[in-house]
């Protein structure tokens, strides 16, 4: 399988949602191996994929004997020199698979183990860009307002750091009224992990978000000559 096509996505990722190359062609690699393993049925821990010359492919490893007994997991020793000239007996000698040899439903599987990889790591990337933003005030804009609970939907971040936080309605100034589109000053609480993705917790009542704001107009609170014991609203 060429991968010059793949080799190029993974590395576009890479420059721009800072998710590692490495990391995905591990992701490639056990998706390829369990679309196998569904498409074939008997032994098939024996098989693995390797990188060569900008070449995905699969093989099975075979141990090589005198006499087949049982050909999932042995190549006759005579076979096994054709692949590797200095092959003995009892050696593993890794046997190429032709990649026609993959199923249509093999194929299906592996594209979406890819593309649940990707998903995965934009998540773990958002977790951890986030979560050195803890307990700092970011700039947001109001993308949505459920009217049922009140909770807040803020899209935070900028460029290709962007993501939707939750602003909880007990998060939220009694005195404050925000409406679709306007640009407001949160204070990040917390990050967690979900199986939907991380959370980003927000909030505006937080005693954290007044500390930076007073830092932000007063620079002798910023350059710490003058301190803030206690925080009270």
């Amino acid at each position: 399988m060429k991968c010059d096509e793949i080799f190029a996505a993974l590395a576009m990722l890479e420059k721009e949602k800072g998710i590692p190359k490495d990391y995905m062609l591990e992701k490639i690699t056990q998706a390829l191996l369990a679309a196998y393993k569904k498409d074939h049925t008997g032994y098939t821990e024996n098989v693995l994929v390797k990188i060569v010359d900008d070449e995905m492919k699969l093989f099975v490893q075979k141990e090589a004997v005198e006499e087949v007994m049982f050909p999932g997991t042995e190549i006759s020793l005579e076979e096994a020199r054709k692949l590797d000239p200095d092959a003995m007996e009892g050696d593993l000698v890794n046997v190429e698979i032709e990649a026609k040899q993959f199923g249509r439903i093999a194929a299906q599987t592996a594209k979406g183990v890819i593309i649940q990889g990707i998903r995965e790591a934009e998540r773990g990337a958002v977790y951890d860009r986030f979560t050195s933003k803890s307990q700092e005030m970011l700039t947001g804009t109001v993308v949505r307002i459920d009217p049922e609970s009140g909770d807040q939907i803020i899209r935070i971040g900028s460029g290709a750091e962007k993501t939707n936080a939750v602003l909880p309605r007990g998060e939220q100034s009694s005195v404050e009224e925000f409406h679709e589109g306007d640009i407001i000053r949160v204070y990040v609480v917390e990050v967690r992990r979900s199986p939907r993705g991380p959370q980003v917790l927000i909030s505006r009542t937080h005693p954290g978000l007044v500390r930076r704001l007073f830092e932000l107009e007063v620079p002798e609170i910023y350059d710490g000559t003058v301190e803030v014991m206690s925080i009270a609203r």
